[in-house]
């Protein structure tokens, strides 16, 4: 499934990659409010500490940051860490469900990027990583950057 982004993603959760073997991926939309695309659009979601959640056949994003701007209006009570319901075709769902139940898989927040005007979420099916896999994935990831060092040297 081939995914065009064309702008750089609004907020990205870089630790998915370093504590998931990441499998395989999806691309959600999400419900939000007119005050969480505005502060999505000045760049204030944070992902770090969210996760996925299933619940009654539908997905859910928990623990999303979205700081609110101070030009919000005055009626709303903003929520920086509302649940977010994730907007997935049932069979993806499904799909998530039987591999979350039945084979231990994990589901992470990947990036949160615009596509076509809308804000998307990419979520990965992950399974968790070891502490001797990280060593390895930190070890690999030294090397090649020394290696990179090197070759432009010399």
């Amino acid at each position: 499934m081939a995914k065009e982004k064309t702008d750089k993603p609004i907020a990205e959760n870089r630790k998915a990659r370093f504590d998931y073997f990441i499998e395989d991926r999806y691309e959600a939309g999400l419900a939000l409010e007119g005050w969480e695309v505005k502060a999505m659009r000045a760049g204030r979601a944070n992902l770090t500490e969210a996760y996925v959640y299933l619940r009654n056949g539908e997905a859910f994003l928990i623990g999303a940051h979205v700081t609110p701007l101070n030009t919000t209006s005055t009626h709303i009570h903003a929520d920086p860490t509302r649940t977010r319901k994730l907007l997935l075709a049932r069979s993806e769902i499904d799909h998530l469900i039987g591999a979350v139940e039945r084979r231990g898989y994990t589901i992470v927040p990947l990036d949160l990027h615009w596509k076509g005007g809308r804000a998307k979420l990419d979520i990965g099916l992950a399974k968790g990583k070891k502490q001797h896999d990280k060593r390895a994935t930190e070890k690999d990831r030294d090397w090649k950057r020394d290696k990179a060092r090197l070759m432009k040297r010399g």
